[in-house]
């Protein structure tokens, strides 16, 4: 009993507090630029609001359009219960969770794309490639964080990986990790979410042409992804295994807070880039993560 309980409690920290984030994040760019803005609950209405509408598909989509935004969520949100959440645990752990972690993230990304190019649409194919084209910097970053992470703990658990203190490379793991939260996410400076204009659009470009309930799916699932992301850089740097159980939760909240504020704060204050420079930013957190890989396996060698 206390196991599903335990498993009920992870689902509605993932599940629930997920769009809080975005929420936040809107709230620090207005606060920057003077404005009131939307509420933090803005997301909350609006899922509530896309649920109860009809699905619009193209003539030229197959039922896979639809399915495939719920395999994404799914696939999100099996990446979110393997991440562990500071005295919580993990709601799934094994040896090579790790492993597991990046090949979900991969999945729901391929999902993602496939359902963009379903509709046959010239700017969702657009922003699909270039979706995937900086995903192969993006995980590549991402790859070399795990690594630094397992080298430094001597395992592919994600609780063990997560728990001791991970020592001198933690501020070059944190700065790389940012970075790619940044791209994973299509936050600014790769992407910015409000723009509506279809030429400089990525990941809003392949979701043009969804609608009610898997649109509702797809920016939840974003929602959660950005969660994961935060938790994952907040306890890569942090020694959350040293700190007691309550402490922790208040650690990594506060950490949470602290990163999701960081997005709002470089949204308002840096422009988008351009094409050409984003593959130099990506490059730029991959070697970031490469040298806290080195760091911690020169460590290990001592």
């Amino acid at each position: 009993m206390n196991s599903i309980l335990d498993l009920i409690l992870r689902l509605d920290c993932w599940l629930l507090l997920a769009p809080l984030l975005p929420g936040i994040i809107n709230k620090v760019k207005a606060w920057v630029a003077g404005r009131r803005g939307p509420p933090v609950l803005q997301l909350y209405y609006d899922l509530a609001r896309l649920w109860k509408k009809g699905v619009v598909m193209s003539t030229l989509a197959s039922p896979a359009f639809v399915m495939l935004p719920a395999v994404t969520w799914v696939a999100l949100l099996g990446a979110a219960m393997l991440m562990p959440l500071g005295p919580l645990g993990a709601g799934l752990s094994f040896r090579g969770d790790a492993l597991l972690l990046l090949y979900l993230l991969a999945l729901a990304r391929f999902c993602t794309a496939w359902a963009a190019m379903e509709t046959g649409s010239a700017f969702e194919g657009m922003g699909t490639v270039r979706e995937v084209s900086y995903a192969v910097l993006a995980e590549a970053a991402l790859i070399a964080a795990v690594l630094s992470l397992s080298v430094q703990s001597g395992s592919i658990s994600l609780a063990a990986m997560l728990g001791p203190p991970i020592g001198a490379s933690a501020v070059l793991l944190a700065a790389g990790l940012f970075i790619v939260l940044l791209a994973e996410n299509c936050r600014v400076p790769f992407d910015d979410p409000n723009t509506h204009l279809e030429l400089t659009m990525i990941h809003e470009a392949m979701i043009l042409d969804h609608s009610g309930p898997p649109l509702a799916a797809i920016l939840h699932g974003a929602s959660m992804k950005l969660l994961l992301f935060a938790v994952l850089l907040v306890q890569a740097v942090l020694p959350m295994g040293q700190l007691k159980p309550w402490l922790a939760a208040v650690v990594l909240a506060a950490g949470v807070l602290g990163v999701t504020v960081a997005v709002g704060l470089v949204e308002s204050l840096l422009a988008r880039f351009a094409f050409r420079r984003v593959p130099l930013l990506l490059t730029t957190a991959f070697l970031l993560c490469l040298f806290a890989l080195l760091v911690a396996w020169k460590g290990g060698l001592q």
